[in-house]
C-alpha cells in the first residue's frame, strides 16, 4: 500500500494537482477500474513513471499490466477496450487504476492527442507492461 501511495503523491505533484499547501485527491480505491483486486509483486519495490501520448486515430496495442498501474489523463479522451468486449472512456482530468493482468488496449478516437501520466508500482525485474501481439480481440 505504501508503494501505491507514493505513486499517487508523485502523480499529484506531476499533474499540478497539489499546490502551496493544498492537496486534491485524484483517486482512492482498493479495486482496479474493472473491479479486480490490486496485487503487488514480490521483490524489491520499483516505481516507474512515464508520459504516454496517443495521437488521434492511434492505439497502443493489446497488452496487460502485471503490476498496479495508476494513470492520470492530462489531455484528450481515451477509449480503452478490454478482453471480452467491455469498453471504458476516460477524459482529461480523470484518474484510474488500470486493470491488472487483463488484456486491453487504449485508442484515441478523438480529435486531439491523448496525454497521460502513468505510474507503475512494480518490483525489480518484473515488467510493467506485456504486449500481446497475437491477441486479436474478443474472448
Amino acid at each position: 500500500m505504501r508503494t501505491f501511495l507514493i505513486a499517487m503523491a508523485a502523480a499529484a505533484a506531476l499533474t499540478g494537482a497539489a499546490s502551496a499547501g493544498e492537496a486534491h485527491k485524484l483517486l482512492e480505491t482498493d479495486k482496479t477500474v474493472i473491479g479486480g483486486p490490486i496485487t503487488y509483486p514480490s521483490g524489491p519495490a520499483q516505481i516507474t513513471a512515464v508520459t504516454v501520448t496517443i495521437d488521434p486515430g492511434e492505439e497502443n496495442g493489446w497488452h496487460l499490466h502485471p503490476v498496479p498501474t495508476f494513470g492520470y489523463i492530462e489531455t484528450g479522451v481515451l477509449t480503452v477496450y478490454y478482453k471480452g468486449g467491455e469498453k471504458r472512456v476516460f477524459r482529461a482530468g480523470e484518474a484510474v487504476v488500470e486493470a491488472q493482468n487483463v488484456i486491453h488496449k487504449g485508442r484515441n478516437e478523438g480529435t486531439e492527442p491523448v496525454t497521460m501520466r502513468v505510474f507503475y508500482a512494480g518490483a525489480t525485474g518484473v515488467p510493467t507492461t506485456v504486449m500481446k501481439q497475437d491477441y486479436k480481440g474478443g474472448d
